[in-house]
């Protein structure tokens, strides 16, 4: 038993996101959004200290010597929770996202038929894309999820670290984590092209050696899921494209033409309820139109044929957000701050 767990059973997680220690300051924990104190006595600079040493050993050294390290934490019977220890002004600190142990189901995340769609696929990319704690890695693991549930396939997922945590049930799941079962996703996405894998998890398109590797796991008969951290699917699009060299970017664009088969775009926004947040969704596929429009480079045009594409699935955030207003799922209120933020 982990010494921090005498805390973590005194906070109640059932809706909480993250938990926040920092030295000489009460827990907090971030309840749809925002952030509440957790317990009203201030944790002691030693014991965040023995809370980091307790749960890492191995490299309380290396947190010591660089500032910050990343880890995960598994707590059976609460979940598990993805760690980032650092330092700051003297003091140290703890931020654990908190990471349920069921994996919802897609009905559960949107009424959007076009995500199962996408699981049906037998190649191809598909991305999730959306800000810092939009809820990308659980739409992508419902959709993961939903291959595992569904088919008989061999799923090889590289995640830094490991999230959710996948049952065996008719797909033959492995999980690998970067920093520990593989140095890189790069090394970990090549190695996998020679594990004959049917669908690649990938948790993070980051840079260019690892969008290349994962086209071409895509191109050789593969599905890959990644993530991207930014909003909507033409910027996502602009966004791969330019991480290369100008001189390779006509290459690229032709091959995400061909290979890329949609894009999940995604915020959360606090029920009408009070009580929890759901997911509003901008649903890019990949037309013979939208690809025309990434092999010429015309990225700008993109948002008017998603609003054109209902009948292929597509939908707008802002169409989205409208629906979720009209059955009172989210308030009007929600709505027009969002759009007034976005314009």
């Amino acid at each position: 038993m982990a010494k921090i767990d005498n805390l973590l059973d005194r906070i109640d997680l059932t809706s909480a996101s993250d938990i926040h220690l920092t030295s000489e300051l009460p827990p907090m924990v971030r309840i749809d959004g925002n952030l509440v104190i957790a317990d009203e006595n201030a944790v002691p600079h030693e014991v965040v200290g023995e809370y980091i040493r307790d749960l890492m050993p191995s490299k309380y050294e290396e947190f010591l010597e660089n500032g910050e390290i990343d880890f995960k934490y598994n707590k059976p019977g609460l979940g598990n929770f993805r760690v980032n220890a650092f330092k700051c002004k003297g003091n140290y600190a703890i931020c654990m996202r908190v990471i349920k142990e069921a994996i919802p189901k897609l009905r559960d995340i949107s009424d959007a038929s076009v995500l199962k769609d996408f699981t049906e696929l037998q190649d191809g990319l598909v991305l999730v894309t959306g800000p810092t704690g939009s809820g990308k890695s659980t739409t992508l693991a419902a959709m993961v999820n939903e291959i595992n549930m569904t088919k008989e396939k061999h799923i090889i997922t590289l995640e830094e670290p490991i999230e959710y945590i996948y049952e065996t049930k008719k797909s033959m799941v492995n999980q690998r984590e970067v920093g520990q079962d593989t140095k890189s996703y790069a090394m970990g996405l090549r190695a996998a092209l020679r594990q004959d894998p049917d669908v690649i998890l990938l948790g993070e398109m980051r840079d260019p050696e690892t969008i290349e590797i994962a086209l071409r796991a895509a191109q050789t008969g593969h599905l890959v899921f990644s993530t991207l951290h930014n909003m909507g699917a033409a910027n996502s699009i602009y966004r791969i494209i330019n991480s290369f060299e100008s001189g390779h970017q006509n290459e690229v664009k032709i091959q995400l033409s061909s290979l890329l088969r949609g894009v999940v775009s995604q915020v959360l926004l606090p029920n009408a309820s009070g009580k929890g947040r759901t997911a509003a969704m901008e649903i890019m596929v990949c037309t013979s139109s939208i690809k025309n429009l990434i092999r010429e480079g015309n990225f700008e045009q993109i948002n008017s044929f998603i609003q054109m594409g209902s009948k292929f699935g597509m939908q707008t955030i802002e169409m989205d957000l409208k629906r979720l207003v009209s059955n009172n799922t989210i308030s009007r209120e929600e709505y027009e701050k969002w759009i007034r933020n976005n314009k």
